[in-house]
């Protein structure tokens, strides 16, 4: 039972509508073919798949976006994109959803893409299309130049990073040292072992296989271990708070006096992707509605309880948020 239930429950049915939150980061296109496989070719030992349906949905930073807009929340989407027809697709669904994509600057090559061909419940093959080099100087300074304009309107700004270039360590410590100055939170997803770029962040919520990189010693999945290496963390990198996804044990909030271990909501796991995307989406939104940091890691450990009960990238929306909150 969380303390404050109640105005969790009044936060999700009423106060997300007063909340706008700007992500920034690697925004990419999620493509499915779903079919079924009978035989195997007479071309090349691998199975044939006739596809049934096609999907695409909002993926990477798209997909934290996604969550938000789903919820309630005014969503602001910042990054690069191709010039391409993936790029047509992105727009569209983000157009559909209500997302504000004023941000996303265009440069050459492609839209990172990634198509999966899934055959019954599995995967079958991954296609992607991306170029993963840092983004140049000039489109840095027009991402730059549209954070300054519209970040005061926002309660809090996420960093999406997937490592597809757009999250370079200046523009990183550019967001985090703007926003230090005017007291808006930055909640980072990292990516990769070089954490320096995420320096004074407000929060980072990292997986366990990512805090391992970060401390480079394997760390159990064991509650004081998991508060050894985040402390470690924070002492290192000057990071407010460390929000660590431990999958089936749950999600632990580490800060200075801070030490939470919720347990995990999840009936049954399916799928642990974009699990971490709907964590630091509902962690920033509950911040930008000014909720206590514990609460905000509940509501995110109940929202990704959901999420990983689904196959393939899935962004919640209120009705299922509440109808989990029934039962806190």
């Amino acid at each position: 039972m969380v303390r404050n239930c109640k105005e969790i429950k009044q936060f999700v049915q009423k106060g997300i509508n007063d909340c706008s939150v700007l992500i920034v980061g690697d925004v990419m296109l999620d493509k499915y073919y779903f079919g079924e496989v009978r035989r195997i070719s007479p071309e090349a030992p691998v199975p044939i798949t006739r596809v049934i349906k096609e999907k695409e949905t909002l993926g990477g930073a798209g997909n934290v976006a996604h969550n938000l807009a789903l919820l309630g929340c005014r969503t602001l989407l910042a990054g690069v994109v191709g010039q391409d027809e993936h790029r047509k697709a992105l727009i569209g669904l983000l157009d559909e959803k209500g997302i504000s994509y004023e941000g996303l600057i265009v440069k050459s090559g492609p839209t990172t893409t990634k198509l999966r061909v899934i055959g019954g419940h599995q995967q079958m093959m991954r296609l992607d299309f991306e170029e993963t080099r840092p983004i140049e100087q000039e489109i840095e300074e027009k991402l730059k130049e549209y954070i300054t304009t519209v970040v005061h309107q926002v309660g809090c700004v996420i960093i999406s990073d997937y490592n597809k270039g757009v999250c370079t360590p200046s523009l990183c410590q550019f967001i985090i040292e703007y926003c230090t100055i005017y007291q808006i939170p930055v909640i980072v997803d990292p990516k990769g072992s070089n954490w320096q770029k995420y320096t004074g962040a407000s929060y980072i919520t990292p997986n366990l296989k990512e805090l391992n990189e970060a401390v480079h010693i394997e760390v159990a999945n064991d509650d004081e271990e998991v508060k050894k290496a985040a402390q470690s963390i924070r002492r290192k990198y000057h990071i407010q708070n460390v929000v660590v996804t431990r999958s089936e044990r749950g999600l632990s909030l580490i800060g200075g006096r801070r030490c939470v271990h919720i347990p995990t909501h999840a009936q049954e796991v399916f799928d642990v992707s974009g699990a971490g995307d709907t964590v630091i989406a509902v962690v920033g939104l509950a911040l930008a509605g000014r909720l206590d940091p514990k609460e905000a890691a509940y509501l995110a450990n109940m929202a990704a309880g959901v999420v990983v009960g689904k196959v393939g990238t899935y962004a919640i929306n209120r009705e299922e948020l509440l109808v989990t909150l029934e039962n806190c």
